[in-house]
């Protein structure tokens, strides 16, 4: 290593930094990493549970966050565990650190080691609640992916162990760092459109039955441990459901997890996009924390869209927030006096001259075919990256990492982490049940509604020894 690169550490103070030395980190001088100069009390070092296609854009991330040190990965895939084995070093190395990054398959083990101070969990759903848990007990801070959780009692339970252990608890739902739908938030909040009537929440369909053949498992994933506490005969291994990647030569995954799709293993865009665009509109309109009172399902009594019903008198559907764009995902503010829309990348007012100039984008129909074509080439750098798409989350990630360092609330608090999925799994227990459903949100109850309260999504027995 050469010592005359002021960005570069000797192997020795990199050992200090390690997991092969943890003695006398107090008195190491301040160490360069992203070309800023940083405390050694201010290192947050990192493991990671999950190392799919999103898992691959959070490191991304997180490696441009000042001061994180990415020391272990956790993988029911082998392969994939390699995959982000071979990118960290591949980083570490371009930092002119020693390549050194372990590789687990039971993250129980990663959440043993002492010199981890936060994990990220981003498997699928289901697992959320038990690595978070048992994370925030280990006496690590979780980044963990949207939505929070499988069911609404995970999402209690963990809201109640993170508190309770004094942990900082971070929900990937990262629009909630994007300046456009902050700027959004904003204006509902302070009147600029008057009282809120109506929302347009558009978010996609429920889940469908699982419906994909079985195959054989390969032999690189451990689809036994990847299967955790979910609990239905009707599972079965298919590739879409944990997508393949290639090593030699690098290919990445080819989709999304197909299990967030299907009911058996997942809560179809009504979380996947939900945990984003129901989020902001509870955001907006005071509700972080509570809920709707009521949901009623489409198709009930002539009811065109899945609709929530607020004690405040706002009433949200899921429904297109663009007439002529019915599947862009996003959300349109309707008030007395005017109206807001903001999707990625977009945010416009009936009152243009509210909108910052930097903020307003494009129209998602309005992208010329060359501002398509650009935008497909960025992504097809990030992916030649190892970056899986070009999702990257930056600011989220460095509002984490500030939480970690300072004790305080992040801007996406696992209690408003909380009460976003208990939107998204009110809104398919009420479309799986076909009727309306009350919902208490101060008491987190359902009342009377003993088929509700037995719903899977209040709670399902997890398999075998798993426990909640």
């Amino acid at each position: 290593m050469d010592n005359k690169e002021s960005n570069q550490l000797n192997r020795r103070k990199f050992l200090g930094l390690s997991a092969l030395g943890l003695t006398g980190l107090t008195i190491l001088p301040s160490w360069t990493i992203n070309g800023i100069k940083i405390a050694p009390s201010d290192r947050v070092t990192m493991g990671f549970i999950g190392l799919g296609q999103q898992g691959m854009n959070d490191f991304r991330s997180f490696s441009s966050v000042p001061g994180v040190e990415i020391v272990a990965g956790c993988d029911v895939d082998s392969m994939k565990t390699e995959r982000f084995k071979r990118s960290v070093e591949e980083w570490q190395k371009s930092l002119g650190l020693a390549p050194r990054v372990d590789r687990y398959e039971q993250y129980e083990e990663l959440l043993e080691r002492k010199d981890i101070d936060a994990v990220e969990v981003c498997t699928p759903d289901h697992w959320h609640a038990l690595m978070t848990i048992h994370a925030c007990q280990a006496g690590k801070d979780v980044y963990v992916q949207k939505p929070l959780s499988f069911t609404i009692t995970e999402a209690q339970k963990m809201v109640r162990v993170a508190n309770d252990n004094k942990r900082i608890v971070q929900v990937g739902s990262q629009q909630r760092s994007s300046g456009e739908f902050q700027k959004a938030i904003e204006l509902v909040q302070t009147g600029a459109i008057g009282h809120i009537d109506k929302i347009y929440a558009k978010v996609g369909d429920p889940p469908k039955p699982l419906d994909l053949p079985e195959e054989m498992v390969p032999g690189n994933l451990n689809f036994n441990l990847w299967m955790g506490p979910l609990n239905d005969p009707n599972i079965h291994y298919h590739p879409d459901l944990c997508p393949p990647i290639s090593l030699d030569p690098p290919e990445r995954e080819k989709l999304w997890g197909a299990w967030r799709w299907y009911r058996e293993t997942g809560n179809g865009f009504t979380a996947d996009w939900g945990a984003h665009m129901f989020d902001i509109a509870q955001a907006a309109i005071g509700m972080d924390g509570s809920g709707p009172a009521e949901i009623i399902p489409k198709g009930y009594d002539g009811a065109e869209y899945l609709t929530f019903k607020y004690l405040n008198g706002v009433v949200m559907t899921e429904q297109p927030y663009l007439e002529d764009m019915p599947g862009a995902q996003g959300i349109k503010f309707i008030g007395d006096k005017g109206w807001i829309e903001v999707g990625r990348g977009y945010l416009a007012c009936s009152d243009s001259s509210l909108v910052p100039d930097e903020l307003a984008g494009a129209r998602p129909g309005d992208l010329t075919a060359a501002e398509k074509a650009r935008k497909f080439k960025e992504m097809q750098k990030a992916q030649a990256k190892g970056g899986g798409s070009f999702e990257i989350s930056s600011p989220h990630m460095q509002n984490f990492i500030d939480g970690v360092r300072s004790r305080q609330k992040t801007i996406a608090p696992i209690e408003v982490g909380a009460s976003t999925a208990i939107v998204c799994c009110l809104g398919n227990i009420a479309t799986e049940l076909q009727r309306p459903v009350k919902w208490n949100a101060a008491t987190q109850s359902f009342g009377e509604d003993k088929e509700a309260w037995n719903h899977r999504l209040y709670h399902y027995k997890y398999r075998g020894s798993y426990k909640l």
